[in-house]
C-alpha cells in the first residue's frame, strides 16, 4: 500500500482540476448538505443517513442505550478531527508540504449533571474542546507552522465551532399511524 506522499499527488491533481472547473463556471451555486436522522423504535438508536451512507449513534446503558455506536458529542469530536485531517491533506497538497503520517486527537468535556440544580454553571454542551495534530514530515518547522495556520483558517468544522452560528429549528407535527386492533 502506498503512503500519504503518493496520495498527496493525487489530491493535488484533483484540487487543480476542481479549481479549473470552478473558474470556468459562470455561476457556482452553494451546496446544500443534508443529513436525515430517524430514531429506530424500541432500541432508541439514532440512524443517521447522509447521501448513501448510514451511521449509527447510540448511548450507554446509563441512558437506556445499547452501546451500538458513538454518542452525538463523540461524533462531533470525530467530525472535527476528520475535517482537520482532511484540510491538512488539502493544504499540504496545495503547498507541496511532504507528509508521511497525519493523526488528530480531539477531546472535549461533558458533565452528566450540567445545567441541573447546583450545576447551572457547567455548560450543557461540549466545552474545553482541544485537538492535537500529529504530523510526520520532512518539512521544516516553519513550513509546518504555516501549514497549521492555513488548516485553522480553512477548516469549515473548526470555524463552525469557533464562530457564533444561528440555527433555525422547526417542529412539524405528523399524523399518528393507526394501530390495528386485534
Amino acid at each position: 500500500m502506498s503512503g500519504i506522499t503518493d496520495y498527496l499527488q493525487d489530491k493535488k491533481s484533483a484540487l487543480d482540476a476542481r479549481k479549473l472547473r470552478l473558474v470556468q463556471e459562470k455561476e457556482v451555486p452553494h451546496q446544500q448538505l443534508k443529513a436525515g436522522i430517524r430514531v429506530a423504535g424500541r432500541s432508541g438508536v439514532r440512524e443517521i443517513r447522509i447521501r448513501d451512507f448510514q451511521i449509527i449513534s447510540d448511548s450507554g446503558p446509563e441512558l437506556a442505550g445499547h452501546q451500538l455506536g458513538a454518542s452525538s458529542p463523540e461524533l462531533q469530536l470525530g467530525v472535527l478531527g476528520s475535517c482537520l485531517s482532511h484540510i491538512t491533506l488539502i493544504q499540504a497538497a496545495e503547498r507541496g508540504v511532504p507528509l508521511e503520517a497525519v493523526e488528530v486527537e480531539v477531546t472535549g468535556n461533558m458533565h452528566p449533571l450540567a445545567g441541573k440544580p447546583g450545576y447551572e454553571h457547567i455548560p450543557v454542551y461540549l466545552h474545553n474542546i482541544a485537538y492535537t495534530l500529529r504530523i510526520e514530515s520532512s518539512a521544516s518547522s516553519k513550513e509546518l507552522a504555516a501549514l497549521h495556520e492555513a488548516v485553522e483558517l480553512a477548516c469549515p468544522i473548526l470555524n463552525l465551532l469557533q464562530q457564533p452560528q444561528q440555527v433555525a429549528g422547526t417542529l412539524v407535527r405528523t399524523k399518528q399511524k393507526r394501530r390495528k386492533q386485534v
